[in-house]
């Protein structure tokens, strides 16, 4: 079986966990931590990194950070993993879901303005795959209506929009590194500050509502409880794996770009039969090769396909249900408009096995497989 994804590792994770056990530091916000954030902040331009034990940590985080509470409304895509509405709905909001672009699969940046109320709190756009929503856009709309955006760059390592890194455009970013990322440390995510104002209070929600942090800096001679928190940063051996990926971060997005690249050159001649749509990437991003889908046309059946692929050895899936048809979605979000795209997009993509380490060989079996089966 080609699997659909394949956890990498550089070679040093087993060797930096080692170092920090030697170091006698196993908790939080140890030698590796601090050595992730420095990288994050330098290589994001954000004014502040948090390393968190997830995106959905970072996400939650955000929520506190925006003193989100019951009553208050988040405008999102509902083409995007429930952590997303979760974090939110958690201080009592609504999620109140907007259809997506036909082209890049991300939140539609035309149709934000249209779904504010009185109540809207934040935009949250997700970007898709690591190819960037149009934030420029998003951002005037927020700052002529004096909401906040907090960008869901789970997917969003290494990419960039108009240049600048993903997470480090809006008011905050989430990050994941989560196995099935390009960057990874099992589980673990990171929140971008973009603010100076929200450092200080990010530190205290990330240290169960305490100034533990400024304690052990040196800056107070003691610490307590200050406001709402949770433990939100992860142990000192999921950072030492994360250091050893980060070094790394360029010659593995390398890779998975060769890779990328190798799937939209093989699957070119399906598309200009007609037999599927390949990733539609605007001029403005630098993706960074998160996944490689198709949309199949409406005449394929996506589950017998996947079906009849996995019977040929090859693992691939579909991705999100989308939130508004979702049993929770209903109860505890609404849809602005009918979200056509979104229904309709959902149920025709494709992901195919991508990792940092797949072969040429293998990638070309998928392919022919694949045109044989659709053709």
């Amino acid at each position: 079986m080609i699997p659909f994804n394949w956890p990498y590792m550089t070679g040093k994770e087993l060797h930096y966990i080692s170092e920090a056990h030697f170091n006698g530091k196993l908790a939080g916000d140890g030698p590796f931590t601090k050595r992730c954030h420095t990288w994050l902040e330098q290589n994001t331009g954000a004014t502040k990194a948090l390393l968190t034990n997830s995106c959905t940590a970072a996400l939650e985080m955000a929520a506190l950070l925006l003193d989100i509470s019951p009553g208050d409304e988040i405008i999102m895509p509902s083409y995007t993993f429930v952590s997303t509405a979760n974090a939110f709905v958690l201080r009592g909001a609504t999620p109140v879901f907007v259809d997506i672009r036909s082209d890049t699969l991300n939140l539609d940046e035309q149709l934000i303005e249209a779904a504010i109320t009185s109540r809207t709190k934040a935009i949250v756009p997700v970007h898709y795959a690591g190819v960037a929503c149009e934030m420029d856009t998003i951002c005037n709309v927020a700052a002529r209506h004096g909401l906040s955006v907090v960008e869901d760059a789970a997917q969003g390592v290494m990419a960039k929009y108009k240049g600048r890194p993903l997470g480090s455009i809006g008011n905050m970013g989430a990050y994941s590194f989560h196995e099935t990322k390009n960057i990874i440390s099992g589980e673990g995510g990171a929140l971008l500050l973009n603010q100076p104002e929200l450092i200080l209070r990010a530190e205290i929600i990330r240290e169960k509502g305490t100034n533990r942090s400024q304690f052990f800096r040196g800056e107070i001679d003691k610490y307590t409880w200050h406001e709402h928190g949770s433990s939100f940063l992860p142990g000192e051996l999921i950072s030492a794996f994360l250091w050893a990926q980060l070094e790394q971060a360029e010659a593995i997005t390398e890779a998975r770009m060769r890779s990328w690249q190798l799937y939209h050159n093989l699957l070119e001649p399906l598309e200009k039969k007609g037999l599927l749509r390949r990733p539609i990437i605007s001029d403005d991003c630098e993706h960074n090769a998160h996944m490689y889908y198709i949309l199949l046309p409406d005449f394929v059946d996506r589950y017998e396909l996947l079906m009849q692929l996995k019977a040929d050895g090859i693992h691939a899936v579909f991705h999100y249900v989308p939130l508004h048809l979702s049993p929770a979605g209903k109860r505890l979000g609404r849809a602005h408009g009918e979200l056509k795209n979104t229904t309709k997009l959902a149920d025709r993509l494709v992901r195919l096995p991508l990792w940092c380490g797949i072969s040429e060989q293998q990638q070309i079996h998928i392919v022919n497989v694949l045109a044989k089966l659709l053709d």
